[in-house]
């Protein structure tokens, strides 16, 4: 049977340490072994001097652009090839102007039967009053296709160089407003008041010209226009909080491509089957009339919804990168 000890013989056996340590209340190694203080490190004078010269032998390999012969050589190559290209190119362009046609000469390719078809046949070709429309949306309708796939790229290159990415749960569209209102101050009374009274009668305008283009002065791109105009003044007037209900860059992306392939389907036909004297199944109706000229008015508006967008993207992501 063994005898109950007291607390000071307990305090030296191994057991009270061992609990000690498993409790960690103190550590048995502790002021129990012995330190050495370490010796102040000091590098040898031979290797201080190896790494110095490599160091400058990396320098006048690497850096040293004036003493490399490698870089000194590339420059002489790049000046020669440049003042070749500019001579070549002096050379070609005084070439191309001295085989200019006179000016005013009859023969001259401004004169050709061309421009006098747009004048002539115009009106009973494309159904079209505005022979300017005519001649983009119906006779040249594949540039200006490409011309509506410039802009679409034009946008997308920004918004891929400007747009600031959001984290999800930080800068919130809230938070963004408020950091927007150190640029330019909101809840001004007299912009907001001009706002609601002018945004309206602007976009209404631009629908106007739009869908008049065919028969006076107007068209996809200068409607277009108006409607982008109408849409900043709406974003000055009230911020991104309210404009973003009804156009994100979502939207824009949605617009933009359903009218690109909007117009590309309503004009496959002629791109695809020579265009001029080829009959198609969409009536020219009746000149002057709202309902006429075939597909240019569909077409005016795919380009007016393009533009528009383009805009109103350019105007904000050069102001601060993000929707």
């Amino acid at each position: 049977m063994s005898r109950k000890v007291s607390d000071q013989e307990y305090k030296k056996t191994r057991s009270y340490r061992m609990k000690q340590w498993f409790d960690g209340s103190k550590d048995l190694f502790l002021d129990e072994l012995e330190m050495k203080p370490q010796k102040e490190f000091t590098e040898d004078h031979r290797t201080v001097r190896q790494r110095e010269e490599e160091k400058r032998r990396l320098f006048e390999r690497v850096y040293d652009i004036k003493h490399n012969p490698e870089i000194t050589v590339f420059n002489k190559i790049y000046r020669l090839f440049c003042v070749c290209f500019c001579i070549f190119l002096v050379i070609m362009l005084l070439t191309a102007v001295s085989n200019l046609p006179t000016t005013g000469h009859a023969d001259n390719p401004v004169n050709n039967e061309v421009s006098r078809r747009y004048i002539e046949n115009g009106l009973q070709e494309t159904g079209s009053v505005n022979i300017v429309t005519g001649m983009i949306l119906d006779y040249r309708a594949f540039d200006t296709l490409g011309e509506s796939h410039v802009l679409f790229i034009a946008t997308c290159t920004v918004l891929i160089l400007l747009r600031n990415d959001r984290k999800k749960g930080k800068n919130s569209i809230a938070d963004m407003e408020e950091n927007d209102r150190i640029h330019e101050p909101k809840n001004d009374v007299i912009l907001q008041t001009a706002a609601r009274i002018l945004v309206p009668p602007i976009v209404i305008f631009g629908i106007y010209v739009i869908l008049c283009g065919h028969l006076g002065p107007g068209g996809g791109f200068s409607g277009g226009a108006v409607i982008g105009a109408g849409l900043i003044l709406y974003l000055n007037a009230f911020g991104f909080a309210k404009t973003e209900r009804f156009f994100k860059a979502s939207t824009y992306k949605k617009l933009s491509f359903g009218a690109l392939a909007c117009y590309a389907l309503s004009k496959c036909y002629s791109f695809y089957t020579g265009a001029n004297h080829i009959e198609s199944v969409i009536p020219l109706g009746t000149p002057g009339a709202i309902l006429s000229s075939g597909l240019i008015l569909l077409l005016n508006i795919c380009v007016g919804i393009v533009v528009a967008g383009t805009m109103y993207t350019f105007y904000v992501m050069f102001r601060k990168g993000g929707y």
